[in-house]
């Protein structure tokens, strides 16, 4: 079964990240934030037994962060995150994979054992969710390209999950969730998190 994980990430740039999380803690803190939350999703995700690409919000890093022995690289493409998601599963599909799960880099509580459980439930089911306490989810998989779950979505609100489930449902496929997780959007995200 050649399972594949994708992590989408922006590129740190002070002031371009976490805009959010910056405008209670500035800029410089929030990009500390991001750079945390990169090598978080780095060592959570290094050691699961499965293929890995990145994709970058605008340029290829370096490999600070995910080192090109194990992770490969690319570019997002598309107008918006849905259609960047998208590109990036059909992507995943022509080169042969057959369960791939996407996430971003936006997760402190995210664990490896989540995206093990992840690919498992891709086993019985035909999509896989983690679903974010704000209505979003920070994790989604599939072993059948289904576009419509990202599109004509509003992104970053909380009906996100819903309506991408409503589309699911209406066409009879199944469907597994995983654990509830906070993704880091603003500071009481951070749950008392030292930021020096």
């Amino acid at each position: 079964m050649k399972n594949l994980l994708i992590i989408f990430t922006k590129n740190p740039e002070l002031g371009k990240v976490k805009t959010r999380l910056a405008s209670t803690l500035g800029a410089k803190k929030a990009l500390d934030v991001y750079i945390d939350l990169l090598n978080h999703t780095n060592s959570v995700s290094e050691d699961v037994d499965v293929e890995k690409w990145v994709y970058y919000s605008n340029k290829i890093g370096d490999n600070t962060y995910f080192n090109e022995k194990t992770y490969s690289k690319f570019v997002q493409k598309g107008e918006d995150l849905g259609e960047r998601m998208k590109n990036a599963f059909r992507h995943g599909f022509k080169e042969g994979y057959e369960n791939v799960i996407l996430i971003g880099s936006d997760c402190f509580e995210l664990k490896s054992s989540h995206l093990i459980h992840a690919f498992y439930a891709l086993k019985k089911s035909n999509f896989v969710f983690g679903p974010a306490k704000d209505g979003g989810y920070y994790l989604v998989g599939m072993n059948v390209l289904f576009s419509k779950i990202f599109e004509n979505k509003t992104w970053s609100t909380d009906t996100v999950l819903e309506e991408a489930l409503e589309d699911i449902k209406n066409k009879k496929y199944s469907f597994d969730t995983i654990e509830t997780l906070s993704d880091v959007d603003y500071e009481e995200d951070l749950k008392g998190r030292l930021i020096v």
